[in-house]
């Protein structure tokens, strides 16, 4: 390093711990500098060796997960999201990213700048966006501050969203204690772009300019990446300046900019810049492209005055990417960007070596060997202490038939209905646009997963998040394997093939061996379920830390699962009784046991019992013979059990449609209770045509699939043997109410 700048304090051990790092960790940074770090220096490393750039308490455990398939066009983790084949020379690029403490500390701008954010991993990438999703979590709605926190996290999804222009299909939303201090809001983005037409996030090329392109750079978000990777507490609130602020407007600018700009060819390579801002886009892309870069940060449009090397490096300013261009065509794309109004200016170069060199004010403030800075080079992997929970002898010990059950069904389930986390969603999605560019088929409410047709083709994208913490929380394995199989049996319940996963594993401090344990366990289970439905994974996030003062949120790894309709007009489905004297048929597992349900928490105030049983074998056939019916024509309506249990899935089908049904549940196995609210998985419910009946049942006998009439739809209310009574007013009252009314308490 040929000149050493003065003016920056003074790097010491306690300086290196102030910043995130660990005591190994500075000596580890001495050892790739051959000296201490400069300040500038332990503040690239600092943001770019926190869990939320390096993964490196969780990466050797994701590495186990399956990665490979037929379909998949670029490796878990080797470009900024995960890319599909999905035929007719066109792939979908797709991605689920966390922005949890953020929006736990300013909901609003934490959420919007998490949609920004998302889309901007899919455009770098050549894709254009066309649907939006999401998986939210918060605490009880009774407090004061969660309905803050619900109102502003929504406001600022839906104001990014629809500036934007990108329809929301799909999400979900979960309250519950456990995330009372730390939301969890997740944000998934799905594009489409010709096969071989992406972008790749790689700087290569002896003299190829550096360019930063989109909005100028401000203070805001510094350390954002870091202020990720610690626990909430009191003093987060002061943290509020590594919130980013988002506009809309301008990423829409950036969007088509950047889409022209890969269109002239010029373009080596893009990354978006998110956490870590500069120093992230700059050395990652330089890592993958095993060649050096020099950088002059004096070049880079600044919003403030008097930015400092550190600053201008670490700030997560949105709307901004970096892009390297063939050299001589960079006023190519320079021009691009300012037809869009944007900024497009030149701050380096690729050059020989493997260094990293930022330039300020004449003098070096930091060069570093970019390999050692990133995920899969030099960034280190921790392999942590594991213990099993001791509360899982506790919970799953507990005796569930020892509780003592309400006899009047009626008002149970209209308790049931009235639990926000089986309530209707309506406050919410109808502050999304869900139709903008007018190619969505379902929308969120009334549908098992977001469908949108792509046009030119008769095909159509499937996907759905899906993730019950509750089960994660009493049995990690399980938990795990239902994640995924429940979000494939939503998208096949659509009636799309379940092709790909992507996922945000939200999960607490990695330190605690008993977080650790859960984390692992929680992962094995996904990977069961993966490898059974042939689903690999195309990469995510992982989110990390996510605990306050009074403890952990329930382990929660969202899935985000992309499904392929072959014919939107002729196979896509929805879960609403469509005709009176269809046929009624539950399809699949045995409804037995009350662990985990949401009967028990919303009845008896209890998270308690072991998760919901699953057989994966049983799904895998389950799923492939409802996929099977559904594209042959022979059902009307389907709709998985899930949350709620039977009960559940029976009113809102006839909620949504307005239609009754006549049904009995005598000839299934369990108790009243099981029958009605256990959430065992791989179960469905279909109607089915009179004329479809003879075929349709002989299909199911040579499946060997279990299967059960239960009844027939028709009139307008909802009966069930002796047990249950209410007419679709009666259940649609609380199922609407729920949420708007929690929403107006003062």
């Amino acid at each position: 390093m040929s000149q050493r700048t003065t003016q920056e304090p003074e790097v010491t051990l306690e300086l290196a711990i102030d910043h995130g790092l660990l005591a190994e960790e500075f000596e580890m940074i001495k050892n790739y500098l051959g000296r201490v770090p400069t300040f500038t220096e332990l503040g690239v490393y600092s943001v770019m060796w926190s869990e939320h750039c390096s993964y490196k308490n969780s990466i050797l455990e994701i590495k186990k997960l399956p990665r490979e398939g037929e379909q998949l066009l670029v490796e878990a983790g080797e470009e900024n999201a995960g890319l599909v084949d999905i035929g007719d020379g066109l792939a979908c690029a797709f991605k689920v990213e966390s922005h949890n403490h953020p929006s736990a500390i300013e909901p609003y701008q934490g959420a919007a700048t998490g949609v920004g954010g998302i889309h901007r991993d899919i455009f770098t990438m050549g894709a254009r966006p066309v649907a939006s999703l999401n998986s939210l979590r918060f605490g009880n709605m009774d407090n004061p501050r969660v309905r803050y926190l619900l109102d502003g996290v929504v406001r600022g999804i839906s104001d990014y969203g629809n500036s934007f222009g990108i329809p929301m299909v799909g999400g979900e939303i979960y309250f519950d204690e456990a995330y009372e201090g730390n939301p969890l809001v997740n944000a998934m983005s799905v594009g489409i772009v010709k096969v071989g037409e992406t972008a790749s996030a790689i700087a290569k090329g002896i003299g190829n300019p550096v360019l930063i392109v989109g909005s100028s750079t401000g203070r805001d978000g510094i350390h954002g990446a870091t202020f990720a990777s610690e626990d909430i507490s009191a003093e987060s609130e002061a943290k509020r300046p590594s919130v980013q602020v988002g506009d809309p407007f301008t990423e829409k600018l950036l969007l088509e900019a950047s889409l022209e700009a890969l269109k002239t060819g010029a373009v080596v390579g893009m990354q978006d810049m998110g956490a870590a801002g500069i120093a992230c886009s700059t050395s990652e892309m330089t890592a993958k492209g095993g060649q050096g870069m020099k950088v002059d940060l004096d070049k880079v449009p600044a919003r403030e005055d008097g930015m400092t090397a550190y600053e201008l490096l670490l700030s997560e300013s949105q709307e901004r990417m970096l892009v390297v261009a063939e050299k001589g065509r960079e006023q190519e794309i320079i021009d691009v960007y300012d037809k869009w109004d944007l900024h497009a200016v030149v701050i380096g170069e690729v050059v020989d070596g493997e260094d990293v060199t930022y330039w300020k004010d004449g003098e070096i403030k930091a060069q570093i060997p970019a390999d050692s800075l990133v995920l899969g080079g030099g960034a280190p992997q921790y392999v942590r202490e594991a213990e099993r929970p001791a509360y899982l002898d506790d919970v799953q010990g507990f005796d569930v038939d020892s509780l003592n059950h309400p006899d009047d069904h009626n008002e149970i389930v209209k308790k049931l209905l009235s639990s926000p986390n089986i309530a209707s969603k309506r406050w919410v999605h109808e502050q999304y646009d869900t139709m903008v560019r007018t190619n969505t088929v379902n929308a969120p409410g009334a549908s098992n997963s977001g469908v949108i047709r792509i046009k030119g083709s008769k095909k159509g994208l499937a996907a759905k998040t899906d993730c019950n913490g509750r089960y994660v929380y009493l049995n990690p394995r399980k938990g795990g394997q239902i994640a995924v199989a429940e979000s494939a049996r939503n998208v096949v319940c659509s009636g799309a093939k379940p092709v790909a996963i992507t996922n945000c594993l939200n999960f607490g401090n990695p330190y605690k061996p008993d977080v650790y344990w859960t984390f692992k366990e929680a992962l094995g289970g996904m990977g069961d379920a993966c490898r059974a439905l042939g689903t690999p994974v195309t990469g995510g996030n992982v989110s990390l830390y996510n605990e306050n003062p009074k403890g952990a949120i329930f382990p929660t790894p969202v899935i985000g699962m992309l499904g392929i309709v072959e014919d939107v007009e002729k196979h896509t489905m929805t879960p609403g009784f469509k005709n009176e004297g269809d046929t009624v048929f539950y399809v699949g597992a045995d409804r037995k046991g009350l662990g985990g349900t949401e009967y028990l928490k919303a009845i008896h105030g209890l998270t308690i019992g072991d998760a919901p049983d699953i057989d994966l074998d049983l799904e895998v056939k389950l799923q492939e013979i409802l996929l099977e019916l559904i594209k042959s024509g022979m059902v009307n309506a389907a709709h998985d059990c899930s949350d709620g249990g039977l009960v559940a899935t029976l009113c809102e089908m006839a909620i949504f449609s307005g239609i009754g049904a006549n049904l009995s549940l005598d000839d299934l196995n369990g108790t009243v209770y099981e029958k009605l609210y256990s959430e065992a998985q791989s179960g469905v419910v279909v109607t089915v045509a009179p004329a479809n009946l003879p075929t349709f049942e002989k299909k199911l006998a040579e499946s060997q699939l279990s299967y059960t009439k239960i009844g027939k739809t028709g009139g307008t209310a909802l009966s069930i043997d002796s047990y249950l009574n209410l007419s679709i007013e009666e259940l649609s009252m609380p199922y609407e109410a729920a949420i708007p009314e929690a929403m107006e308490q003062n």
